[in-house]
């Protein structure tokens, strides 16, 4: 894969399977309208979080090097994330789920460089660079909080998915995308709203990566910490929104105490949220996150985490009690008194011990799926792991014998050992055999014909989680997207509207420029009468050196607000800035 992103050392560490959502940044895309929304959301929310969001906010700007007057440069931002072990990279919109937390696994933060259009500048449902660089990256400077987004990456990950989680993220995808584009027609949008609607409302059992997801969003994205009674921000979501972090600090959202029943609370990114956790301090995150993470499949294992498994349609893995892990498709358990007794994949299967794909055991050799018999022998109490060698020469379980195997549950295999695989333990974990018969009852689950058996072994299943156990073992680099982000039209008035900006954004820098303010304003109401921020940004300019012009762009924003009341109190909190006792008119 051609590499067209800065990498650092932190970012060398990604495999390449989370590579491939990477791409550019493209800074210099960025045009001036861009940059005066980046300016008037950051100005705004500082003004505001001061005062309600968590200390570590205002900190976490000053040492992640984020400017309230420029859009982050995600190369510049990284020389300084370096510093507290975290890193960012720039990607396309919503990516998977579980590619996001697997990003924090590695310790690095995902970018949508993107930003808002200036019609959507309080809130988009798309990720873009506001929410990313000036939501979550400045709390990431909170040494407890950083940890606790690191081990919910490394966690959530390893959720496993429904074949309906995929399709509410493309759903939400193609929503965030087409909103956030310019002209999308509204019956489109409505459309699109509705799907979203009839998956997140569809009542079949939630997936564990759903419980997680809301997990995350109640506190990465939308958290509250301190008491219900007197909370302070610390969401992204809420950090990057001017509207809702105004909203969410109002009686008409309830706040509640973050407990383990927020991964049941579904949310809704179209909306404003009904209500919000608080969560005591930042350790109480984390504390939540095991007491989860202690009923998933990862750590639980058995039946139930082989038939999540199978309904996700996904690669997944399994671990034994041995240790010995199998990847692949899982089609298939048989059940005996409710533990599993058989393990069945389909297509390319790989086994792996400790994260690490045993030799000669990858997709090349187990091309069309895996089964495995999983318990004790009928009989026997010893199993055949906890077997000394004494043991296992008593019950000819030895190379060249001709043997055998009935486990409890009415699994027989039968044929003539070849070998056994051990652990660094001394355990076994795999007996290879050849003449092999693999039955279950009346039914044939393997056969000489075949080739030699591989028979995993392992008393219980003590782990089942998404993805392989060891990710070189498959060819990962597949990601496709149903669609992708839409850029702004280029049109002659929009040129001329960005060049008006630009040569503003000029002058309050210094810079030499051919426009005077006064010419960009008689340009502005002449020719682009409907746009707002740039008549607040020359307000900024004039009004402690020229009076009259500051009086009359004043003048011009009543006017605005007269014909675009929907912007009015986008114009005041504009003005408000520059002088606090001051609105248009």
């Amino acid at each position: 894969m051609e590499q067209e992103f800065e990498s650092n050392e932190i970012i060398e560490r990604l495999p390449a399977h989370l590579k491939q959502f990477i791409k550019p940044q493209n800074y210099e895309e960025y045009t001036a309208i861009n940059q005066a929304v980046w300016r008037y959301v950051m100005r705004k929310n500082v003004e505001y979080l001061s005062k309600v969001a968590h200390s570590s906010y205002l900190e976490g700007l000053r040492q992640t090097g984020i400017s309230i007057d420029h859009i982050p440069n995600m190369y510049g931002m990284n020389r300084i994330l370096k510093e507290i072990g975290w890193a960012a990279v720039a990607v396309d919109g919503f990516i998977p789920p579980a590619a996001f937390m697997e990003f924090q696994a590695y310790n690095v933060l995902v970018i949508a460089s993107d930003i808002r259009q200036l019609e959507h500048i309080e809130y988009t449902p798309a990720p873009d660079i506001i929410h990313e660089g000036a939501g979550h990256a400045p709390i990431i400077a909170n040494p407890e909080y950083a940890e606790y987004l690191r081990r919910f990456g490394e966690i959530g990950c390893k959720a496993i998915s429904s074949a309906k989680d995929y399709e509410i993220y493309e759903a939400i995808r193609h929503l965030s995308i087409i909103k956030e584009a310019e002209d999308t027609p509204e019956e489109e949008i409505a459309a699109a709203e509705k799907r979203v609607d009839e998956l997140q409302n569809d009542v079949r059992e939630q997936s564990e990566m759903a419980q997680i997801r809301n997990l995350h969003w109640w506190t990465v994205e939308y958290g509250l910490i301190g008491t219900p009674e007197d909370p302070k921000i610390y969401g992204a979501g809420l950090l990057s929104s001017i509207g809702e972090s105004a909203w969410c600090m109002t009686d008409k959202v309830k706040k509640l105490p973050y407990n383990i029943e927020a991964a049941n609370q579904d949310f809704d990114i179209t909306k404003p949220q009904p209500q919000l956790y608080v969560t005591p301090d930042f350790a109480h995150l984390s504390s939540v996150l095991e007491e989860f993470a202690n009923k998933m499949a990862l750590r639980v294992g058995g039946l139930e985490g082989l038939k999540k498994l199978i309904n996700s349609k996904n690669i997944g893995s399994i671990e034994l009690s041995t240790g010995i892990q199998i990847s692949g498709n899982f089609s298939r358990v048989i059940e005996h008194e409710g533990k599993p007794i058989y393990i069945q994949t389909k297509g390319e299967t790989a086994l792996a011990s400790r994260e690490k794909e045993l030799v000669g055991h990858g997709i090349k050799n187990h091309p069309d799926g895996f089964g495995s018999p999983v318990g004790k022998l009928k009989g026997i109490n010893l199993a055949i792991e906890d077997m000394s060698p004494r043991d296992l020469r008593a019950y000819d379980i030895y190379e060249g014998e001709k043997i055998t195997f009935e486990f409890e549950g009415g699994i027989v295999v039968k044929g003539e050992i070849i070998t056994g695989t051990r652990n660094l333990q001394g355990k076994i974990i795999l007996i290879s055999l050849k003449n092999c018969t693999v039955t279950y009852g009346d039914e044939v689950l393997f056969q000489p014909e075949w080739g030699n058996y591989d028979m995993a072994v392992g008393k219980e299943v003590i782990s089942a989680f998404a993805g392989p156990a060891d990710w070189h073992s498959f060819n990962m680099i597949t990601h496709k997207t149903s669609s992708t982000t839409i850029k702004s039209k280029r049109t002659p008035e929009r040129e001329e509207l960005e060049s008006l900006y630009e040569s503003v954004r000029n002058i309050r820098e210094g810079k030499n420029t051919k426009f005077s303010l006064n010419a960009a304003f008689d340009i502005l109401k002449k020719h682009h009468p409907k746009d707002w921020l740039l008549s607040v940004e020359i307000f900024e300019l004039a009004h402690d050196k020229d009076e009259k012009l500051a009086t009359e762009v004043l003048e011009h924003l009543e006017d605005v607000k007269s014909r675009r009341p929907e912007v009015a109190h986008l114009i005041d909190g504009g003005v408000s800035l520059i002088k606090p006792d001051t609105v248009a008119g």
